[in-house]
């Protein structure tokens, strides 16, 4: 099963070194995101609706997609997709696949999500992550497609985000508001971003009437270790302190 995607091209691949982050128009073909998209809404009906986290308060999600859906597995592993994040990343010789997830932000449901990085939460020794963000529908910018501060991914790591609330990487960085602000996007279903984890985003709340629907995947560099960090993702798989996340949920690909 195969599902086509585009390359990076180089001046994609440029413009994501210098910003932390870049659109990818048409990155996954639009007939192959229809199917994605029955797929996502059937399994995002059935998520647990629990709001325990700011998170829970800001979109829905149904995690690691990918273990049980053959489509989206597909699509995760790609060869096409880990040469892309190879070259965005540059550097690794591989990726590793971190996790993949549906995501949904509902008008009335669910608010903006503060500016964060990615990566402060991670387990991983090294910060060489990206995460692409696909539109399963069109998401117009007032809908919720996220934003980023360019150049942030080279100002290092900054905190954790939603801790409590309000206190996001503004509140607790001021001067990050100094940083570009990235355009609104008007994304087609089949378009991307992807932003380093390193990369402060953010995206406004839903003022539509349809649902905001993505699928994301994230990759790291194959060469991390692991550090014990606790991280409910990682926890209890048997992964060894400072050696790398040889394991089958973290599938290796190479270019």
């Amino acid at each position: 099963m195969e599902i086509p995607v585009r390359q990076a091209t180089d001046d994609e691949v440029a413009f994501f070194g210098e910003h932390g982050w870049v659109r990818l128009d048409r990155l996954v073909d639009p007939g192959a995101v229809a199917a994605l998209r029955e797929r996502a809404r059937e399994r995002l009906r059935a998520r647990s609706r629990a709001r325990e986290t700011l998170v829970d308060q800001a979109f829905g999600q149904s995690r690691d997609i990918a273990a049980e859906d053959a489509l989206f597995g597909a699509l995760s592993t790609s060869p096409a997709m880990g040469r892309n994040a190879v070259r965005l990343l540059g550097g690794v010789r591989a990726v590793r696949v971190q996790v993949t997830n549906l995501l949904v932000k509902e008008p009335g449901e669910h608010g903006a999500t503060e500016f964060h990085q990615d990566f402060p939460w991670m387990p991983m020794d090294r910060s060489a992550m990206l995460t692409v963000w696909l539109a399963l529908a069109d998401v117009p910018a007032d809908m919720g497609a996220l934003r980023f501060y360019s150049g942030s991914h080279r100002c290092g790591l900054l905190g954790r985000s939603f801790t409590r609330a309000g206190d996001d990487q503004l509140s607790q960085h001021p001067w990050i508001e100094r940083l570009e602000l990235s355009p609104p996007l008007d994304l087609k279903a089949g378009d991307a971003t992807v932003h380093h984890a390193l990369t402060v985003h953010g995206a406004p709340a839903n003022r539509r009437d349809g649902d905001r629907l993505s699928f994301t995947v994230t990759y790291f560099d194959a060469d991390a270790l692991y550090t014990g960090l606790p991280y409910r993702q990682t926890d209890g798989l048997g992964l060894e302190v400072n050696r790398p996340f040889e394991h089958e949920r973290f599938p290796c690909l190479r270019p």
